[in-house]
């Protein structure tokens, strides 16, 4: 199988290449990455990719005069033939890439009709319309890379939608799930990219703090097995051992167990519908003990409502969310804006930039942009 692996220096990134490279099954076409020129130097050596794409040119330049007979693009135009590169065949897209950047990538790879293995929340959270329109068109599959939703695709394998009574999304909780509203004043970009369970990269470990990021995958299992916003919940396990699970209409309910270990859903989406032997380690229920479930408080993670409302409320509102959110993150990582300014300017943002019913993708890379540029010029 061909593969087009779009942030393959991140932490999707290097997972799906670790998988790739005790596979046979795998031929890796084309990367991509932003800036990490050192880690995409160790990629081209070890995996030969026909098309190269960084996020400047000056690094293109660097690559060109150490692998002379590689393709290569950057920027956004270098992302979209990362994703559309070569002839059809037996194709598979991971988009493993961070924020918005990776709608138009997605939105063209289905033009092409190559399946896509989607980490990318951010491509369904602002073009979720869009993107289900597309898949139908072109006859594509779209397999979910997070853990939950691999959960709820497995949960839901060989039932009747119409039987569902609804989803259970599950939240670590974060860096922060043991402080107080007020401690939350004077956390520090430190800390906050401690997560307590998942090796993640640095923007999702804060979204996961601040539960937007349960937010986005509430409008992604939305849009994933069109299943009505009131009918998905979130609840609060620290253990992340349940990754998600499905309540029926009998009363019953199907869960989904294992360590937190991102490699086993990337190696389920690479290789849907077969399961494929992985040497990770197995969840030893008995060393385990226990498993704890705690209502998620919308007073204590405000982000996380204003997240499902802005997926209630469609249009361009999911797109305004998740620009102010971008760019509140940059800002707080590098040290312009506190913690708990990012839920301030996200709502100040919600109500800043009305939202329009009518939406396109032009609609949505200008706002994108436009909010983007509003929050940086206003809080830098």
């Amino acid at each position: 199988m061909n593969l087009y692996i779009l942030g393959a220096t991140g932490s999707i990134g290097d997972q799906t290449l670790d998988i790739v490279r005790n596979s046979h099954k795998f031929n890796v076409v084309s990367v991509s990455a932003n800036h990490n020129i050192n880690k995409m130097i160790e990629i081209i050596k070890e995996f030969n990719p026909l098309f190269v794409s960084m996020g400047k040119i000056e690094y293109i330049n660097k690559l060109k005069g150490i692998y002379p007979n590689v393709e290569y693009g950057y920027g956004k135009e270098g992302l979209i033939k990362a994703a559309t590169y070569g002839k059809n065949s037996e194709d598979l897209v991971v988009n493993a890439l961070v924020g918005s950047s990776g709608l138009e990538p997605t939105v063209e790879a289905i033009k092409k009709k190559r399946n896509i293995a989607l980490a990318n929340k951010e491509t369904l959270v602002i073009g979720g319309e869009i993107i289900n329109a597309l898949v139908k068109k072109h006859g594509v599959v779209l397999i979910p890379v997070d853990s939950e939703h691999s959960a709820i695709m497995q949960c839901l394998n060989g039932e009747d939608s119409s039987s569902i009574k609804r989803i259970i999304i599950t939240a670590s909780g974060g860096s922060f799930r043991n402080l107080s509203r007020s401690e939350l004043q004077t956390v520090t970009v430190k800390d906050a990219l401690k997560h307590p369970n998942w090796n993640m990269g640095a923007k999702i470990t804060i979204d996961s703090a601040t539960m937007m990021n349960k937010g986005f995958e509430v409008i992604e299992a939305h849009y994933l097995f069109g299943i009505e916003y009131d009918k998905i919940e979130t609840v609060l396990h620290t253990e992340s051992v349940v990754h998600s699970l499905v309540e029926f209409n009998d009363s019953s309910i199907i869960a989904h167990l294992g360590n937190p270990d991102m490699r086993v859903p990337i190696s389920y989406a690479l290789n849907y519908p077969v399961r494929t032997e992985y040497k990770g380690e197995s969840l030893d229920l008995i060393k385990l003990g226990s498993l704890h479930f705690e209502e998620l408080s919308y007073k204590r993670y405000p982000l996380l409502k204003m997240a499902i409302d802005a997926g209630i409320s469609k249009g361009l509102n999911p797109t305004t969310l998740n620009a102010a959110n971008e760019a509140c993150v940059s800002l707080f990582l590098n040290g312009k804006i506190k913690f708990l300014d990012i839920e301030e300017i996200v709502s100040e943002c919600l109500n800043v930039f009305p939202n329009d019913f009518d939406i396109n993708l032009d609609k949505i890379i200008e706002r994108d942009l436009v909010v983007k540029d509003y929050v940086l010029r206003k809080y830098s």
